[in-house]
């Protein structure tokens, strides 16, 4: 089966639009699906649709990393990754075999990975090579502690002190359950990279947030969320309509 359907994961409608013109360019017999610009709308399609023979995924989301999609449902087609970020990256991808194209996509690269799929004889991904992706970007050995300035040294925060990690001033603090905070060097996306997904949320851009520190939800406006943290009602930390089913996911599982 040759790829005809192409479903497009991409937030910038520039980049969007130009994957669909080079897609019609390369084979105009592509009919494409849809262009989803979040996680949560990409969720909610592949739990109503079938299968594309293709997935157009860009890696960076307004709402987090397109990893999130994967780890919430399975999805047994073959995805062409598209970033502007990490080098190292692209090394995982090519060494277990996972298309992997840097912004901006050149035509001359999209059609040999099309060509490429066209003439597998099995569509269906292999589920090894992503899940050695999705080692690569979510390691199994999280980071369990900060090694930090102190005084004339150095002192070790561990990672299960901490309750809630947040940007201000372009830095990045971690308060602590103890009451103190402290400033790590890590920026946040490191931070989402580095940390278990499986007890840390990155609830938006200014917080992420372990599970522990969560006392409990209350509905906001426009389908929004608002997460109060145990032991202090100063905070205020709102989850974007498109996260929130996605908070409610992880929450409950």
């Amino acid at each position: 089966m040759n790829i005809t359907k192409v479903l497009i994961i991409e937030d910038e409608k520039l980049n969007a639009d130009r994957l669909k013109r080079l897609l019609k360019e390369i084979k105009p017999s592509i009919v494409i699906l849809d262009v989803l610009d979040n996680i949560a709308d990409s969720i909610n399609w592949f739990n109503s649709n079938e299968l594309p023979h293709l997935v157009m995924m860009d890696i960076r989301l307004s709402d987090g990393l397109s990893f999130e999609i994967l780890e919430t449902i399975k999805i047994d087609c073959p995805i062409i990754f598209t970033t502007a970020f990490d080098e190292y990256a692209v090394r995982a991808f090519k060494f277990n075999s996972i298309d992997y194209l840097l912004k901006p996509v050149e035509k001359i690269e999209l059609g040999n990975a099309i060509q490429k799929l066209d003439y597998q004889k099995d569509l269906q991904i292999n589920q090894q090579p992503l899940q050695g992706l999705l080692d690569f970007i979510y390691p199994k050995d999280f980071r369990s502690r900060f090694l930090i300035p102190f005084k004339d040294g150095y002192k070790t925060i561990l990672v299960e002190e901490i309750l809630y990690f947040y940007s201000e001033f372009k830095l990045t603090h971690a308060q602590l359950k103890c009451g103190t905070v402290e400033i790590v060097p890590q920026t946040m996306e490191e931070l989402e990279q580095q940390l278990n997904p499986k007890v840390f949320f990155r609830a938006n851009r200014q917080f992420i947030i372990h599970i522990d520190a969560i006392k409990r939800l209350h509905n906001h406006f426009n389908g929004k969320l608002k997460i109060e943290i145990k032991n202090n009602d100063q905070v205020e930390i709102l989850v974007s309509r498109e996260k929130a089913q996605l908070l409610k996911n992880w929450l409950d599982y």
